[in-house]
């Protein structure tokens, strides 16, 4: 089984987004998501992804230590301001400079949190498809 990483700082908005959808289009894939100073998972990241159908299951900030690096073939950063986690060796390496929803002003924050999981949808599906055929 192929397994996918998405990293970030705060593990609590743009990389949830990305494991909960991620993990919904692709239930046969290990997917993950961490952070190298996590926090907590969002209630905007619940919101939006219950308004697009998608499960919040099991979705806790976590750091990129707890995960099993064995399992991981590919990892994605979403980081854009801010300076991203990096984890040395020979996965292969993602960027997709995604802004951070929670830094938006307190009245764009769900949009905010809402373009982040559109553009989610609309990256993951050529990658999620490229991972089941290597698996």
């Amino acid at each position: 089984m192929a397994g996918i990483l998405f990293l970030c700082v705060a593990n609590s908005a743009r990389s949830q987004l990305a494991e909960a959808i991620a993990r919904d289009l692709a239930p046969e894939l290990d997917v993950w998501s961490a952070g190298s100073e996590p926090t907590h998972v969002r209630p905007q990241v619940r919101r939006v992804l219950a308004e697009g159908g998608f499960d919040d299951k099991g979705l806790r900030s976590k750091s990129m230590f707890e995960v099993e690096m064995d399992e991981i073939d590919v990892i994605v950063t979403l980081c854009r301001q801010e300076q991203c986690p990096v984890l040395p060796g020979k996965k292969r390496h993602i960027h997709w400079p995604l802004p951070d929803p929670a830094s938006a002003p307190e009245e764009e924050k769900d949009e905010a949190f809402r373009a982040t999981r559109d553009e989610l949808i609309r990256r993951l599906p050529p990658l999620l498809g490229e991972l089941k055929a290597e698996a």
